[in-house]
Order: structure tokens, then C-alpha cells, then sequence
């Protein structure tokens, strides 16, 4: 078989349920929904630490936040371990990067071992974005995600075709401030999206640090984000559920709006894979850096263990290994992403990847069933009680059919995060039950063994990805050089 060749493209804060592949009631994403026709359908895919710069450096790493040093979205990649484009630019592929970056501003941190890129500085803009490459910032005209795409297509059609290629076609939507292409502006109109159940959450049985965190529609999301000012009527608490659905027609619609411009750039990359000649030997992946909240639990944002921001939509195609038509319901996650790629390349990641903490899943893509393969996955989150969202600093195991969650609450040093210390609290979640993650049963006596259980195997992955708790007050703030 010929040396297959990557295009992997990832969206910034695209849910998984807002993608009629995995069940959308809100939307039709029908060019995205080809690739999982075409391939497989990942639906157990989870990122380590639901932000957005840290799931970047650890899909190109394979390591977790502590080992890359991009722990938040106050820090920058220092190369400290190598990346899947640096192995595959060794090992013969042409590479390239357009789109979004989000690993640091200082020329330290630029893009290294592409052979072409243009990036956004920070989150970019929507609208004629100024784009960073190895000659300097310039200002494109357009819409961001058509930007993207067209240098992308560019590049296909400039590639030494007698060399395999990596592209990254790294979109900046649908990232907020939500601004949607004007040719998209009719679709998704206010009063016609159908609402998450549970929108009205009251989170009665949730920890106290979670109540807190500002990313509630409702309430935190205004006139900057959604366009037009709050009707005063709707103001107060008394007014709350009409506010929140209010505000959730208005957000979804523009957020949708943004999807659809993913998803028909999406269809125009795919037709010229076709038209190239090259969809039979090159490997599509389509995912989000993380989940998001789309009025689940009345929030929006990501950040939390809960099931909506930890999931990462993941298709794949690759017609001469996946299967069509397949799904896959293995739990794998991003720092698996460096390791797979590699495989798929014919590169030994153990030995050109050393630093690497992933597996490589090209065996579930197959159809293969994997013994030993893991049936739980850890995550934390880093940036304690940021200024924005006030998210508190956590970490967890979620297995098929259960997560726990540890509010340790400290920011040790963290950039992005507070000073402050909040009480040590958890929470446990019974998803066969209990899908939809409303009652916290962590101290229901009859979950006792459970909860014991799944302590157990929390502590056995953070000794195996070599994290170490936190243990309270006195425990030593991480000794690798953050970055400002």
C-alpha cells in the first residue's frame, strides 16, 4: 500500500451534537456527515483538558498538559517535545498549516516544521483577518473559514505530487464572538431551535465551585456576544427562564450560521480531493479541539467534565483500510491523535515519538477488536477560576458507564488562573441511569463501592500518566517553566 496521505481538519468549539452525523436536532451538516458515510464515526472521543490551547499541543504531541507545559490558554508551546509534523517532515511528508494556531504569539512559539502556514494571531477574526506566515502578518480578505479553505485547496494544488502530504486545515469557527458569513445569515432563524432539555437545569445536587462559574446563557452571555441588547421585561430573576430562552434562540442561530460555513468548505476540500485524484490514498479527519455547550445545562463554553465539552467529534475516511458506514464506541482521546496519525503513516511513534503518552486507535478503525485496549480515560483541567469563567481547577476517570469528578480547586501557579483556594468537593454521575448528568450521587451511600472503584482507577491513571495529585495547600505548583 502506498504511504498514505493526512488532511486533518479541526473546527474550534464544534459539539458533536451539532452535527447531523451524530444525531443533531438543531442542524444539517450534510458535507461533514460524508466523511463518517464514507468511514467511521468516533463516539467515544474525549480531550485531556477542554480548552483550547492545551487539546492543541497535546494532538500534536501526544502528551498531557503537564508534560507539554501548555496547561492553559495564558501559555505558549516551548517545543519542549516534538511534534507529529516534525517526525513526519523527517520522514519524507510535505507539510502545511492554515488556520487557527492558538500556541503562542512570541516568534519562540510560531509554527515550526511546515513547509508553508498562515495563521491567526491569537483567536483571528471573522471578517478580512490579518494572517501571520514565515514573511509576516498580512491582512486576507474574506470570511475566515473560505480564507482558510482556499489556501488550503492552493496548497494541494502546489504539493510535489510525487511526495506524501500532512495538511491541517485548522478552522477558527465556530469560535465566539459568533460572526456568520453573510450568505448563511437566513438559516437557523430565532424560534425555530429546538431546545436541550436540559436548558433549565437548576443544579441542585452539583458542587458549589460548579454553581459558580459564569457561562451561563442566561446570565453572562450579552450584547457583545449575541448582537442586539436584552429586552428589559426579561431582566431579573423572576424573568430567568424567559431570558435564557430568549438569548438561547439567538445564540444557537448565529453559532449554527458559523457551523454551516465549516461544513461547506468542508464539501469543497473533499470535491477537490476528488478531483485531484487523490481520496482513495489520503486519510480525512474531521474533529473540534473540544466540545461545547450549546445550552446544555444552561451554559455555553466548555471547560467542565461534563459530557457536552469532554466529547470531541472525530470521523474518519480512509477507503482503502476504514470500513464505510462504521462507528466505533472505544474510548480514545486527543493524546492518542499523534500516535494514530504516525501509524497511519508507517511511522513507529515509540521510537520517533518517545516523549508520546497515546495510542495509536488505527486498529479500532480497522474493525479490529483490542483486548487490552483502555475502558477508561483521565482528564484534567488547569486553569483554576479563570477571570472569565471562573471554572474550577478538577479532574476525573469516566468510563462507559460512570464519571467522577474531583474539584480540587487551586490554581498552583498556573497562568489564567486565581490565587484562590476553594473547598475540595466531587461529584460521581451513574450514565446508564443518569445520562444526561443531573444527579450527583457521590455521596449516595448505595454508591459507595462504586465511587471507591473508580478512586482506585483515578489514581492508577494519574501514576500512569505521571501527574500527581493534588493533595491540598502544601503541594509543590508544577516545577516545568510556565511561559507567559
Amino acid at each position: 500500500m502506498p504511504t498514505p496521505n493526512i488532511v486533518f481538519v479541526m473546527s474550534d468549539d464544534h459539539a458533536a451534537h451539532a452535527i447531523s452525523a451524530y444525531g443533531s436536532k438543531v442542524n444539517s451538516t450534510p458535507h461533514l456527515d460524508r466523511i463518517a458515510r464514507d468511514g467511521v464515526r468516533m463516539d467515544a472521543t474525549y480531550c485531556t483538558n477542554s480548552i483550547c490551547s492545551p487539546s492543541r499541543a497535546s494532538i500534536l504531541t501526544g502528551t498531557y498538559s503537564h508534560v507539554n507545559g501548555v496547561a492553559s490558554i495564558y501559555t505558549q508551546t516551548d517545543y519542549r517535545v516534538p511534534t507529529i509534523a516534525e517526525v513526519l517532515q523527517d520522514a519524507g511528508y510535505q507539510t502545511a498549516l492554515f488556520g487557527k494556531w492558538h500556541l503562542g504569539q512570541r516568534p519562540e512559539a510560531a509554527p515550526r516544521h511546515f513547509d508553508d502556514w498562515r495563521v491567526f494571531p491569537d483567536q483571528g477574526e471573522y471578517v478580512d483577518p490579518v494572517m501571520i506566515g514565515p514573511d509576516g502578518p498580512e491582512t486576507v480578505p474574506g470570511y475566515a473559514t473560505d480564507i482558510v479553505t482556499d489556501q488550503s485547496i492552493d496548497w494541494l494544488r502546489r504539493r510535489d505530487p510525487d511526495r506524501p502530504f500532512m495538511l491541517l486545515v485548522h478552522h477558527k469557527a465556530p469560535h465566539r464572538p459568533w460572526v456568520p458569513d453573510e450568505k448563511h445569515k437566513h438559516l437557523y432563524p430565532v424560534g425555530s431551535i429546538p431546545e436541550p432539555s436540559t436548558l433549565l437545569d437548576d443544579y441542585s445536587t452539583r458542587s458549589k465551585a460548579v454553581r459558580a462559574v459564569t457561562m451561563s446563557v442566561a446570565d453572562d452571555l450579552d450584547e457583545t456576544e449575541l448582537g442586539e441588547p436584552t429586552p428589559p421585561e426579561l431582566e431579573g430573576p423572576e424573568n430567568r427562564d424567559e431570558r435564557i430562552r430568549w438569548k438561547y434562540q439567538r445564540y444557537l442561530r448565529d453559532y449554527l450560521q458559523c457551523v454551516q460555513s465549516i461544513d461547506d468548505n468542508v464539501g469543497r476540500l473533499l470535491d477537490v480531493l476528488d478531483e485531484e485524484g487523490l481520496s482513495d490514498n489520503t486519510v480525512v479527519v474531521y474533529t473540534s479541539d473540544q466540545g461545547f455547550f450549546l445550552g446544555d445545562h444552561g451554559w455555553y463554553d466548555k471547560r467542565l467534565m461534563f459530557d457536552q465539552s469532554l466529547q470531541m467529534p472525530m470521523m474518519i475516511r480512509w477507503p482503502s483500510v476504514i470500513p464505510a458506514g462504521t462507528t466505533c464506541d472505544d474510548i480514545v482521546t486527543n493524546v492518542d491523535f499523534a500516535a494514530t496519525f504516525l501509524e497511519m503513516a508507517g511511522v513507529a511513534a515509540a521510537e520517533v515519538l518517545p516523549t508520546s503518552q497515546g495510542r495509536s486507535f488505527l486498529p479500532l478503525l480497522r474493525g479490529e477488536k483490542v483486548a487490552d485496549w483502555p475502558t477508561a480515560m483521565y482528564y484534567r483541567y488547569w486553569e483554576h477560576d479563570d477571570p472569565n469563567h471562573h471554572a474550577p481547577a478538577h479532574y476525573g476517570v469516566r468510563t462507559k458507564d460512570h464519571k467522577l469528578i474531583h474539584y480540587y480547586g487551586a490554581g498552583m501557579g498556573v497562568p489564567g488562573s486565581s490565587d484562590r483556594v476553594f473547598d475540595p468537593e466531587w461529584e460521581l454521575y451513574d450514565l446508564r441511569k443518569d445520562p444526561e448528568e443531573l444527579l450527583n450521587v457521590a455521596d449516595d451511600p448505595s454508591y459507595a463501592e462504586t465511587r471507591a472503584a473508580l478512586t482506585a482507577q483515578l489514581a492508577e491513571l494519574q501514576q500512569h500518566y505521571a501527574d500527581l495529585p493534588y493533595e491540598g495547600p502544601s503541594t509543590p505548583a508544577p516545577t516545568w517553566p510556565w511561559t507567559d
